[in-house]
């Protein structure tokens, strides 16, 4: 980690979202449905593509959202990573895609099979191009991720990294812990 530093983190579970462990937002509820729809508002974000969402993808791209707030980050770059992880991969979608197949698969649906699609969503929206990672473990390991950070730092052209954990379980439990890292070599 010596060639890169912390710059912000953004924690969100039960209702609340933190920035550098200072309340940003809290919710009404800690649904995270009728959560996350709040967030968004509150946000005042206009991008239409968030409302076809898995909630994965929700909460990684909301997260995001708050951690590149003010941070003046330029789109259109291959200089940002991302680097993500979870437990849950998109179990979550899986349950309700196999539920679909009953009937008539649901494409939509589909399209959130594999949990690696949220930084897909986050690339897309920020026009990101930089290199990419989203592994499955099973707990949430800050050193091992910045560890790889790290190592993207050395071997890339990245100058910034979204690194943290981004989980969503069949239950509706959900929790993103999100670092904005960046190169200082």
């Amino acid at each position: 980690m010596e060639n890169s530093q912390i710059i912000k983190e953004v924690n969100i579970e039960n209702g609340k979202v933190l920035v550098d462990n200072a309340v940003f937002f809290t919710g009404e509820t800690n649904e995270p449905g009728p959560f996350l729809k709040s967030l968004y508002k509150r946000l005042n974000l206009k991008y239409n593509k968030y409302f076809k969402m898995d909630p994965l993808s929700k909460l990684g791209f909301l997260a995001t959202e708050v951690l590149l707030l003010n941070e003046g980050i330029a789109n259109e770059t291959d200089e940002v990573a991302i680097v993500l992880a979870n437990a849950s991969s998109s179990l979550n979608t899986d349950v309700k895609y196999q539920e679909s197949i009953k009937e008539i698969p649901s494409p939509s649906v589909f399209v959130y099979t594999l949990p690696n699609i949220v930084i897909g969503e986050i690339s897309i929206k920020n026009k990101f191009y930089g290199e990419h990672m989203f592994f499955v473990q099973p707990s949430y390991n800050k050193k091992e991720l910045l560890d790889y950070t790290a190592c993207l730092f050395n071997t890339t052209p990245c100058k910034h990294a979204i690194v943290g954990w981004v989980d969503v379980d069949t239950r509706g439990d959900y929790s993103a812990r999100l670092m904005l890292c960046q190169n200082n070599k």
